[in-house]
């Protein structure tokens, strides 16, 4: 299986189980890994042939900029989810960053990574 890659994608989000984090909300910051065959598309250098990664980068930014969840977990189980409404994508990994987490000692980031497949 191929890999579409898309890292770094920044979003404010109001997700959290603390009311200061629902309130004011934070960054966050996702990649997402496609996994789907690639060939059709190479062969006949066709974009409707593969995902189009521009319109997934807008949709993973609104699931983020979308409705409060408590959880990171919940939130990259909506992302995943809809990465894989896209047609060819048969599998997508998704990692969630927090690295403004409500966290009392020093770190440099909270993830969750996430598998998720047609099957």
């Amino acid at each position: 299986m191929d890999r579409v890659a898309l890292r770094g994608l920044k979003a404010r989000g109001h997700h959290g189980v603390f009311p200061r984090e629902r309130e004011e909300g934070q960054t966050f910051i996702v990649d997402v890994i496609l996994g789907l065959d690639t060939r059709p598309a190479a062969a006949a250098d066709d974009l409707t042939k593969t995902v189009h990664y521009g319109i997934v980068a807008e949709e993973v930014v609104d699931v983020v900029q979308g409705e409060p969840v408590d959880l990171i977990e919940t939130l990259a189980e909506r992302i995943a989810q809809r990465c894989l409404k896209h047609e060819g994508v048969e599998e997508v990994e998704v990692v969630v960053h927090k690295p403004d987490a409500p966290i009392t000692v020093p770190f440099d980031d909270v993830t969750i990574t996430i598998t998720r497949s047609r099957v």
